[in-house]
């Protein structure tokens, strides 16, 4: 290891960066919230004291929503922020971005966290609790290291790194196309989402749809006077599962040990407005995973025949409503032979002495706008995805350092140490 990779990596303050991951994790930043905007500004603050030139920007909603290729949303939102920072001097575009979201879901049912506060950024058994540690604001702090490390080691990049942090990754990933509308780019991204130590180099996508499903109302005393849009739900609900099973038949390597790389869910379902009422509207949402590489008009079609040939009398005479809204995540990959997965698995080997697995998500992500703005990217960052949206969420603080340091010696050998 030269000198230079020695000295950034020795700038690492491994307290300070938990201490920020728990500043950050208190910070309720749900998608579409006002904590989601505090956040942004808290995350340019931290940029500009590393020295960085730091671009914060209002979101123009209208102007984004009318732009091609929108990838939708799905929580309300009056407002959203960009920032973007690159370090100073250097010659051409940046030649790494390190990116990262610093949106959270929904904490659900509170009685169902230890101590019932999601946000209280409780540390036991080496790990940092919290909604959010794991996706993904622990790979978020640790761009946020990197940044803070080259900073303090007083090294100069001949060629710029970029940190850009975006908002409503959750919902469909505004953030990550307003900032690359903006003219933000690099030549390669690392987005820092949990990987558990792996690689991922592909993304399956995810379309969220709408289901309405009619029935005919009638007094509960006289239910055979109506239809149950329950009912008639569930043979389109088996529908569903069968499609699942025919899309996830066969599938790349790349998702060997995945269960189902192409998952179809039924989310939410709500019927019915009166308890002694035979419920005449069933409405299902649900997000159609959606295979590497496939059109995503071809995977709704494929969705939108399943639902249509249900065999069933009253269906046929009330077909159901599919709609498309909220976020709308195609598939994306890193380009076969790309160097920065030699690079990034070089990285992880000198810092934890093991080399990567390659590897692909079941889920969407930012990946795929990066991938269809011209910018390789990838995955690697700390914490389990299972742990992700979970009552128990939570980051291995091992992985949170270990990740760090592999992100500041990739960042520093693209980025060419003077």
């Amino acid at each position: 290891m030269h000198d230079v990779e020695a000295r950034v990596l020795n700038a690492i303050d491994e307290p300070e960066t938990v201490n920020l991951l728990a500043e950050t994790v208190r910070v309720p930043s749900v998608t579409g919230t006002d904590a989601e905007s505090e956040l942004q500004h808290h995350v340019a603050r931290l940029l500009t004291e590393a020295g960085m030139d730091v671009d914060v920007w209002k979101l123009d909603l209208p102007g984004l929503t009318a732009r091609p290729g929108f990838p939708g949303t799905e929580a309300p939102r009056t407002e959203g922020y960009g920032v973007a920072a690159v370090t100073p001097g250097g010659e051409g575009p940046p030649a790494l971005a390190l990116q990262g979201h610093v949106d959270v879901v929904p904490t659900g049912d509170l009685a169902k966290w230890a101590g019932s506060d999601p946000f209280a950024a409780r540390i036991e058994g080496g790990a940092l609790h919290g909604r959010g540690a794991c996706d993904m604001k622990a790979g978020l702090v640790a761009n946020l290291a990197v940044a803070l490390a080259i900073a303090r080691s007083g090294v100069r990049l001949a060629r710029p790194l970029a940190v850009q942090c975006v908002i409503s990754e959750e919902d469909g990933g505004l953030g990550a196309f307003a900032t690359l509308a903006r003219g933000h780019t690099a030549e390669a991204a690392v987005i820092s989402e949990p990987t558990s130590g792996a690689v991922i180099t592909a993304n399956a996508g995810a379309l969220t749809f709408r289901l309405e499903i009619a029935g005919r109302a009638a007094h509960g005393a006289t239910r055979h006077e109506g239809v149950n849009a329950v009912e008639v739900f569930w043979p389109v609900f088996e529908a569903i599962r069968r499609l699942e099973a025919e899309r996830n038949r066969d599938v790349p390597e790349h998702f060997s040990g995945t269960a189902t790389p192409y998952p179809i869910e039924v989310g939410t379902v709500r019927a019915g407005d009166w308890a002694s009422t035979v419920p005449d509207l069933l409405v299902a949402e649900g997000r159609l995973g959606v295979r590497l590489d496939e059109d995503p008009a071809a995977a709704r079609a494929a969705f939108e025949q399943a639902v249509a040939e249900v065999a069933h009398p009253w269906l046929r005479e009330n077909p159901p409503v599919v709609t498309w809204p909220g976020g709308q995540f195609a598939s994306g990959r890193l380009p076969a032979g790309h160097e920065l997965l030699d690079q990034v698995g070089r990285a992880v080997a000198d810092t934890t002495g093991v080399r990567p697995v390659e590897s692909a998500a079941p889920y969407g992500s930012d990946l795929r706008l990066y991938a269809a703005g011209g910018i390789p990217t990838l995955h690697y960052g700390p914490g389990d995805v299972r742990f992700a949206h979970a009552p128990r969420e939570q980051v291995r603080l091992k992985e949170l350092h270990e990740v760090t340091r592999a992100l500041a010696l990739l960042a520093v050998r693209r980025c060419a140490a003077l």
